[in-house]
């Protein structure tokens, strides 16, 4: 299953980039994938209680399974200004 990440904000300097082609397997939830990305950016697991999601433009829970050729958005905190 191929999914398109995308990183905002201070995720971008954690991960060194802002968008990432990633591979994953039928059935996997956002937490697995948050697994996964803790696994290979181990400072990511400091915004884990914050972090906001979405697949394909919509917020998601982390319990939410992902799908094909889907867009992950990983963002911190939304703050105003």
């Amino acid at each position: 299953m191929k999914l398109q990440l995308l990183f905002f904000s201070v995720l971008q300097d954690i991960t060194g980039t802002a968008e990432l082609a990633w591979i994953s397997t039928p059935g996997t939830q956002v937490t697995d994938l948050l697994n996964s990305l803790y696994e290979r950016w181990p400072k990511l697991r400091d915004w884990d209680s914050s972090l906001l999601v979405a697949i394909n433009q919509t917020y998601v829970k982390r319990e939410a399974c992902l799908i094909d050729n889907a867009e992950v958005a990983i963002m911190p905190p939304v703050q105003g200004g």
